[in-house]
């Protein structure tokens, strides 16, 4: 779990989440649970700790400040619980202090990291003029400490060096074990490894030489010295961890003590050497095994006196902090100013860039830049819009910047018009020049304005791109954006009514040309149903192209059947509507048979029209509750008077569209005719190709 937070909070500091599902993150790892005890939540508040250190500067801004402050209230009274244990205790305290630090880690976390080994030795050079070879070469400070060949000054005692002898040295063979908390009881430099009995000079075995080289006889002598000692070494290893039982291999730039060939020993009389490489030092990290040199060669024996070159360490450059919020307000709004006086653009956008403002201060940049136009006049507004979609192209801002920049100025509508009444029209102006440069999309700027937020913004916005575009223009794109209107107007102006009543009080009735025909159409029916007069009106008042639009198809099929029902029945009883007389009957037919040529002339040879006239049809059964036998009764008429084809019938059955209510009970009503349509059609077609 603690590995998945750790994602999430590297995503989210990376502005590839949104903030609402990291406050929703937290809320989750802080709430309490029910039927768990408080001492089991410790993983839960472990991974809070790692999500707050990781993206609580990004989440700790003025809009968020009163959820931060509920979070760090709830950790306060979390850190002093005795029931938690003491390390998450610790680090909800650690937490709490780094917000109160403005977000900046403890000196410690920063200059009292861990170091390589080589930079401890590289430090103890500098402070103390000592080097200190690296112990994986197999080299023991024992015998620089004894050897006569290392001048005094730069001998490293224990008392020069301090700390820092326990530091290099290791444990012996009879130590309890490895690891950072384990206690020596004496000094050995050796890393844990055994060390060869050649070098056994501080146990006082190896013979003091006083000469810079040693004689061939003098090397004989110090081996057979050294292996009677060998039991003594066996009988130490015996405790130490199989791992440690080996013995180390010496690197000939350092130093080399192996005697010449001729003092070789029978391999059955002297001890085996073996490397001293602990067995868990991967091999990638172990020195080479060829690094002595051949028996054939005189062995030379010296020391390497001067220490490699010691590597500076490079100055730590202190990153400069970003600038404080109000400072990069102040410079927003220095850059706006600049801008629109001088119309500079490639100033401004310079001038943005050396902001170099975090990406969670983008939206409230774009916003002071909103307001700071509010008051100017129409031709400076556009400019800042052309300023935006600029910042846009060359990267330094998103669309998302935008909408969430524009989204906060009008959380602030109520009090910005007190002073500028017509802030919702200037906001308008902004949205409807991102959607013209396609800063955003139609659909992304009406979702959060759903169920009449902010009112009757959005009806403003597509007022201006009207006066910006044409009516041709915006009905192609609002057609695309698939916006449903009446979700855009307040929940009690949702119907088709008062939505054409409001479009048309702004201009805007041009977006929805069928709605106002369905209204007209109807009354133009009432008025004269006689066929050729319907045509006629048809082709007068509806543009071609909507000649073959299923809606304009489901709105003349809705105003037949509306006119059928005003002229069966005086009153719209469910009663009538499911016994109907026989008369009432004829006189259906007969009214279907009039407007036949009418409904033929649209649908003749178009199926998916067809299709569209049985979906109204199946509307209006739905509206009156489907009236026993009422859609099987239109169905038949239908496929007797050849108004929709058989085709039609099959692909409305066959069609899962949940556009339109009512299918379910409609199939119940019509399956058994479809089924014998079916049958039907198969038969004819085998009696035709027989």
């Amino acid at each position: 779990m603690l590995g998945n937070i750790k994602f999430i909070g590297e995503l989210g500091k990376l502005d590839l989440i949104h903030e609402s599902i990291l406050h929703k993150c937290i809320k989750t790892l802080l709430e309490k649970k029910k039927r768990v005890q408080l001492k089991d939540m410790g993983e839960d508040l472990e991974c809070l700790c790692q999500i707050m250190r990781t993206v609580g500067p990004r989440l700790d801004h003025e809009k968020a400040k009163s959820l931060m402050d509920q979070y760090y209230g709830r950790m306060r009274s979390l850190m002093n619980n005795k029931d938690l244990p003491a390390r998450i205790r610790f680090l909800l305290q650690d937490t709490v202090e780094l917000r109160e630090n403005n977000w900046v880690p403890r000196k410690a976390f920063i200059d009292n990291g861990p170091k390589t080994i080589n930079q401890i030795r590289q430090d103890a050079v500098k402070d103390l003029g000592v080097f200190i070879p690296p112990m994986s070469q197999g080299i023991r400070t024992d015998f620089f400490q004894e050897s006569p060949f290392l001048p005094a000054r730069i001998k490293p005692d224990r008392e020069t060096l301090g700390g820092l002898a326990d530091m290099f040295g290791q444990m012996p063979g009879s130590g309890i074990g490895t690891g950072p908390g384990v206690i020596q009881d004496r000094y050995s430099p050796t890393m844990g490894r055994r060390t060869n009995p050649l070098f056994n000079g501080h146990s006082g075995h190896m013979a003091p030489a006083p000469q810079p080289f040693m004689k061939s006889n003098q090397g004989q002598n110090l081996l057979f010295q050294n292996q009677t000692h060998s039991s003594q070494q066996q009988a130490q290893s015996k405790d130490m961890a199989p791992r440690f039982i080996k013995k180390g291999q010496l690197n000939a730039d350092e130093i080399s003590l192996r005697p010449a060939q001729s003092f070789i020993l029978n391999k059955n009389q002297m001890p085996k050497l073996q490397p001293q490489i602990p067995t868990m030092i991967p091999p990638s990290a172990q020195p080479p095994r060829t690094s002595t040199p051949p028996l054939g060669q005189p062995p030379q024996l010296g020391l390497k006196t001067s220490p490699p070159p010691i590597q500076e360490k490079p100055q730590k450059t202190t990153k400069k902090p970003p600038p404080a919020r109000e400072e990069l307000l102040k410079m927003t709004e220095n850059v706006v100013t600049t801008y629109l006086s001088s119309k500079n653009m490639n100033e401004a956008v310079n001038g943005v860039r050396e902001m170099k403002a975090p990406k969670h201060f983008l939206p409230e940049m774009l916003s002071k830049m909103i307001i700071c136009s509010l008051e100017s006049p129409d031709e400076d507004r556009e400019h800042v819009s052309t300023l935006i979609n600029t910042l846009r192209m060359e990267g330094l801002v998103t669309g998302e910047n935008f909408m969430q920049a524009f989204l906060n100025v009008l959380d602030q509508c109520p009090k910005i018009e007190l002073d500028i009444p017509l802030v919702k029209s200037y906001l308008a102006q902004f949205a409807a020049r991102a959607i013209i440069a396609e800063l955003v999309s139609m659909a992304e700027l009406a979702h959060p304005l759903e169920n009449g937020t902010h009112f009757p913004l959005f009806l403003l916005c597509l007022q201006q791109m009207t006066k910006m575009k044409d009516r041709e223009w915006l009905t192609d794109l609002f057609q695309q954006s698939k916006v449903n209107m009446q979700k855009m107007l307040p929940e009690i102006d949702q119907n088709k009514d008062r939505m054409l009543e409001i479009l048309e009080g702004k201009g805007l009735s041009f977006l929805f040309p069928l709605m106002k025909l369905e209204k007209e159409l109807l009354k133009q029916i009432i008025a004269d149903p006689a066929p050729q007069t319907i045509y006629k009106w048809i082709k007068d008042n509806i543009s071609p192209k909507l000649h073959t639009d299923k809606g304009f198809v489901n709105i003349l099929m809705t105003s037949f059947l509306q006119y059928i029902i005003h002229e069966m029945y005086t009153t719209e009883g469910d009663d009538q509507l499911s016994a109907p007389t026989k008369e009432q009957l004829d006189q259906e037919k007969q009214l279907l048979l009039a407007f036949k040529p009418v409904m033929q002339k649209f649908l003749h040879e178009h199926v998916d029209l067809q299709v569209s006239a049985l979906y109204a049809l199946q509307v209006h059964c739905n509206t009156h509750a489907f009236p026993k036998g009422m859609l099987l009764r239109y169905f038949v008429n239908f496929y007797d008077m050849e108004i929709i084809e058989e085709e039609a019938f099959l692909a409305w059955k066959e069609d899962i569209t949940q556009e339109f209510p009512g299918k379910g009970k409609a199939l119940f009503q019509v399956n058994q005719w479809l089924t014998w349509l079916e049958t039907a059609e198969e038969e004819e077609s085998e009696e035709e190709a027989d």
